[in-house]
C-alpha cells in the first residue's frame, strides 16, 4: 500500500485537525503517515504554504486538500492502488 504525505507545519491547528481524522483509519488500511514539515523547504513553501494541511499519496500526483472530512477521506483512500 502506498505511503501517506501530510504536509504540515508547526502550529498549524488545521494540521492537527486533519491528523485526528486520518490517524483512526491507517490500521485497518494498512497504510502509513508521514509528516512533512513544510517549513523545511522553500520548494515546498511556496507549494503548500496557504494550502495545508494537505494529504498525499508518495510517488503519485494524488492530494487531498483542506477541508475534508471522514466521508471526503474514506473515498479518496478507498481510490488508490493497491502496491504488491
Amino acid at each position: 500500500m502506498p505511503t501517506l504525505l501530510l504536509y504540515t507545519t508547526l502550529g498549524c491547528h488545521l494540521c492537527e485537525e486533519a491528523k485526528a481524522l486520518i490517524e483512526p483509519l491507517l490500521p485497518a488500511s494498512g497504510l502509513c503517515l508521514e509528516e512533512i514539515d513544510i517549513a523545511t523547504d522553500e520548494t515546498l513553501m511556496q507549494r503548500y504554504g496557504v494550502r495545508i494541511p494537505v494529504l498525499a499519496v508518495a510517488d503519485t500526483p494524488a492530494e487531498l486538500g483542506w477541508p475534508f472530512d471522514t466521508g471526503q477521506l474514506r473515498a479518496f483512500l478507498a481510490g488508490l492502488p493497491l502496491r504488491a
